[in-house]
């Protein structure tokens, strides 16, 4: 496991096993609150839900896409109107909303897409997402994780959930896939 939370600079943690890992990822899946965002929620008067995105992790989207045709989805327990709203401004086709079974999702995924779970990247954040870290080739989780997760990874962030964490992860498959120096 690369704990680049501890180090100076995240990608000075990059470890021959993690290049090699990220050098095999067709697809990225990422749970979507305490990834994408922080976590938090906030709730008007009226019931509406509010959450915060990184504009950054959506630029991770577009990268991945753009430079190595990589796709990313998203696999959420959460049944997110605004998750949604924001996986359709990505272009992110993959959207799987109050999914018990990551596990089993990552799985349907990949064979839908003729990859095996080895070409699928996962981030997660909490104990639910376990499962799924466990059947990715590269497992990732923000810096901030249930400290279980951060045990269970390949990669952990150097960012925190909602803080650049999907970007800082994005770039590294990139910089695996494509030879390039990672930018954070």
């Amino acid at each position: 496991m690369v704990n680049a939370a501890t180090a100076r600079s995240p990608f000075t943690a990059l470890t021959p096993d993690v290049l090699a890992r990220a050098s095999r990822v067709r697809l990225v899946l990422t749970d979507c609150d305490g990834v994408l965002t922080d976590g938090g929620v906030f709730y008007s008067a009226y019931g509406e839900e509010m959450i915060r995105f990184d504009r950054r992790d959506g630029m991770g989207v577009e990268r991945l896409r753009a430079l190595a045709g990589i796709e990313t989805g998203i696999v959420t327990r959460e049944r997110s109107e605004v998750a949604a709203r924001r996986s359709e401004k990505l272009g992110i086709r993959e959207l799987h909303l109050g999914t018990l079974d990551k596990a089993a999702a990552l799985e349907d995924i990949a064979r839908r897409r003729d990859l095996s779970p080895s070409q699928v990247a996962f981030l997660g954040d909490d104990a639910n997402d376990l499962a799924a870290l466990a059947r990715a080739g590269f497992a990732g989780c923000p810096a901030d994780a249930f400290e279980p997760v951060r045990d269970a990874c390949h990669y952990v962030c150097h960012a925190p959930g909602g803080h650049g964490a999907f970007r800082e992860f994005a770039e590294i498959v990139l910089h695996a896939v494509l030879r390039e120096s990672p930018r954070p």
